[in-house]
Parts: structure tokens; sequence; C-alpha cells
């Protein structure tokens, strides 16, 4: 397999090869998954011209994650100026992830001492297929969160353990994704992505808040949309053998795009091509 091309930028270093090592040893973002990202699509031409995807509303989601975990405030100014200098140097065609990583810095200091860094790595760009998903035990109620805030609900975390160990259980049952369920029976996100689904000419996507989920760019640019040409757009609760009975649902993210679940846990989902290519189309894919 051929190693995906990669750009690699540090603040207060700049761009920097690859390949060099970037964070010591004792960083709590490494030794304990002590810090935040956030990451968006990237989109250049057959010129080598860059542009970056709704940046101001990751960084200002980055500086909310920021300070859910009590984390030295990211400049977002001097974010913004590193982002221009690697868009500047990336020159290959086609998609790309941006990803900006905050973490709390070495362990063993009396100073704050925050690591901000970010990587582009070209992606594949995404015939944004239908995907079979597997629900999975989440293990927490719908409204754990609202009595538990030192759970960190609503911040992009580096500690994605889990998400990508539900990824590898989804693949074993043969599924493309995981759907996380509450232990009170409802659905609530993907390991990546935010569900949607349209019933009764309405669009709904899971609440944020008590459920703990983080809040979508995506789904928030799609909201716009919705307010927009007025088709209603509604937070909302649903049980997963729920959404059988739907016109559509979607698993939605900043890098991915809009995707219809086409099955669940084995069964068909209805899925509605008018409705997959305007939420599509309206969130830039």
């Amino acid at each position: 397999m051929t190693r995906a091309v990669q750009l690699v930028a540090v603040l207060g270093a700049g761009i920097v090869r690859a390949d060099q090592p970037v964070v010591r040893a004792d960083d709590l973002g490494l030794t304990r998954g002590d810090g935040i990202f956030d990451a968006t699509r990237v989109l250049t031409d057959a010129d080598g011209r860059s542009v970056v995807e709704h940046l101001d509303r990751h960084l200002a989601r980055l500086a909310r994650s920021a300070c859910t975990v009590e984390l030295p405030e990211p400049d977002l100014g001097a974010i913004s100026g590193l982002v221009a200098e690697a868009l500047a140097a990336w020159t290959t065609p086609g998609e790309a992830a941006l990803k900006i990583i905050h973490t709390r810095g070495l362990e063993h200091t009396t100073t704050p001492s925050a690591t901000t860094l970010l990587t582009i790595t070209e992606s594949e760009p995404g015939a944004r297929r239908p995907l079979a998903v597997a629900t999975l035990a989440r293990g927490y109620a719908s409204d754990t969160f609202v009595e538990a805030p030192w759970l960190l609900g609503g911040a992009k975390l580096l500690s994605y353990a889990v998400h990508t160990s539900a990824r590898r259980e989804a693949a074993r049952r043969g599924a493309d994704d995981a759907l996380f369920v509450s232990s009170d029976g409802y659905a609530l996100e993907a390991p990546t992505s935010s569900l949607l689904w349209v019933v009764d000419g309405a669009v709904r996507t899971t609440s944020t808040g008590a459920t703990g989920i983080l809040g979508s760019v995506t789904v928030d640019v799609l909201k716009e949309w919705a307010e927009a040409v007025g088709v209603r757009f509604e937070p909302a609760l649903i049980r997963p053998d729920e959404l059988y009975g739907v016109t559509g649902a979607w698993l939605a993210s900043s890098v991915r795009g809009v995707c219809p679940v086409s099955a669940l846990d084995g069964r068909p989902v209805p899925q509605s091509d008018e409705w997959t290519n305007r939420l599509a189309s309206a969130a830039g894919f």
C-alpha cells in the first residue's frame, strides 16, 4: 500500500519534515490522551491552489473543546497563520484532511507548555457510498452528561481508542461503520460521524447537550441550509429500530461527507436519492 502524502507543521517551528519527531516523550497528549483536535477537508485544484472548508467554525470548536477540557487557550490567530503557511506549501491535487492537534503539553514541568501542531494528509476522494452500519452499546444513558460534566461531553478529545475499537468491531460484524446506542435504547452517533435522518419531510439529528454528543460543523451547515430553504430541521432522539421506517438516514462528517445508511444490523434501511443529493450538495460534497 502506498503511503499517503502528508505535510506536518508545528506552532512555533513552522513546516517540518513529515518524518521529523515533533512530540516529547512526556507530552500528555501522547501519554494520557490529554488533548483535543479538530479536522476538516482541504480541496486542492490542478494548479495547486488549496482551500480549507469552514476553518473559522472548526477553530471555534477547537476553542470550545479546550475550554471544556481546561486546556491552555489555543492561539487561534497563530493557528490560522500556521494553516495558511501549510496550505501555501500543499500542492497535491484532490482531497486531503487537515487535522489540528492541541495538547496539555509536558507532564514534568511547572509552567504551561501546550503543544499545537497540524497535519494535512492526502485522502481518497469520496464517492460517498452507502454504508452498512452495526449498532454497538455505548454504556451510558442518553442523559448521562447532565450530571457528569467531568465526562467532557461535547469536546473533540484525542482519546479515540474506544472509537477505533468500535470501528474494528463493526468490521468484524461485516459492517462499514458503527452506530453507538445508549443504555436506555437511543441511537447516538457513529465513532467519527453524526447521525441524520428524514421523516415526514423534516431533517432530524441526535440532540447534543445531555447526550454528550459533539456538535457537528456539517450538521450546523445543513441546519442553516434547511432554514434558508424552508425545511424543518429538528434535534431529536430515535431508537435504532425506528430507523427502518424513515425516509432515509445518513452519517455525516466534515471529511467523509454525507453518506447514506443502507443497512442497520443486516436489515435494509430506506434510502432516498433525492434527499441524499440535497443534503450532500448543501454540505458541499
